[in-house]
């Protein structure tokens, strides 16, 4: 009886080892099939994007617990354009966003979303999977930006705080790209130049103090900074039909306030009911001492219809 036991457990042993050796070297070989495939992919371009649509509607009649009626729109558009030929890459992206919230009882429709940006990241293979790189990132908003507040007789009112380029921010230096695959990498620059750019008509008004409009001084219409940026890029499949992208972007200036760290975080998670539609959800996180003293914050949940090309 101990001898069975004994063979029994020895057959198991030997299998369970047999088994975490095929799972092993099917990893192995799964990996270097990955790496191949990332490595033969045709010279060209290579191109994807998707434009969605947001909407949100409500509406409430003789509701006691409260609430106003209003409806909702956002429009979408996440587009890349990546070119590769021999040891050269160069991976762009756009992203533009633009929504609008009318409630029963403003008077004026507000934005609920307003964003255009570009990334463009060329990079010279090193060695590995690391390039010497050179980056270029812009960002700014279409419209006109206000804030809102309430007059004597407590009428709603509306003062005008930002534009089309105010701010408008053009950043861009030399640095080190590691690049896994289109959805995992990571961009290092120690010399990078941040420009704000704004209209002077906002620094140039009456008691307008330096550097209270993003950083600008009286009477200019940018601030230079240098220092260091880092931004890193990952989508995942958290589950089937469910996707994570996320985007993080931190800069340090050297020349004032170093250890203030601008701080941009971007969560995009898509839910796929079918081809034409998905529950999405989008959400970001803002510090720029400059900008604002705090954390700024968007969130935007709703259902989507996509169109991909």
């Amino acid at each position: 009886m101990k001898k069975t036991l004994l063979l029994l457990m020895l057959f198991f042993g030997i299998t369970s080892l047999n088994a975490q050796n095929t799972e092993k070297e099917l990893a192995q070989n799964t990996e270097k099939a990955v790496k191949k495939l990332n490595d033969t992919i045709s010279d060209g371009w290579r191109k994807k994007g998707t434009v969605t649509f947001l909407f949100n509607q409500s509406s409430f009649n003789n509701w006691v617990a409260g609430g106003e009626d209003n409806i909702s729109g956002n429009l979408a558009l996440n587009y890349d354009f990546n070119y590769k030929k021999g040891d050269l890459t160069w991976d762009n992206k756009i992203l533009a966003s633009y929504g609008l919230v009318q409630t029963k009882n403003s008077n004026f429709e507000k934005k609920t979303d307003d964003r255009l940006e570009f990334n463009s990241i060329l990079g010279k293979k090193a060695f590995g999977e690391w390039y010497y790189s050179f980056f270029v990132n812009f960002r700014t908003q279409f419209t006109k930006g206000f804030v809102y507040g309430t007059d004597a007789n407590g009428a709603e009112i509306r003062t005008e705080n930002t534009n089309f380029l105010s701010p408008g921010y053009l950043t861009f230096g030399p640095g080190l790209f590691w690049k896994k695959s289109d959805n995992l990498k990571v961009n290092l620059a120690p010399l990078t130049s941040k420009i704000t750019l704004v209209d002077k008509d906002y620094t140039s008004i009456p008691g307008y103090v330096d550097g209270t409009y993003f950083g600008v001084d009286v009477n200019k219409s940018l601030r230079y900074e240098l220092g260091f940026y880092a931004s890193g890029y990952y989508k995942f499949n958290i589950m089937e039909n469910v996707s994570a992208e996320n985007t993080l972007n931190l800069y340090s200036n050297y020349l004032e306030d170093p250890q203030n760290v601008d701080v941009d975080y971007t969560l995009a998670i898509v839910m796929k009911i079918n081809k034409y539609f998905s529950t999405n959800l989008a959400f970001q996180a803002v510090y720029d001492d400059n900008a604002f003293q705090g954390l700024q914050t968007r969130q935007i949940f709703g259902l989507g219809i996509n169109y991909g090309f």
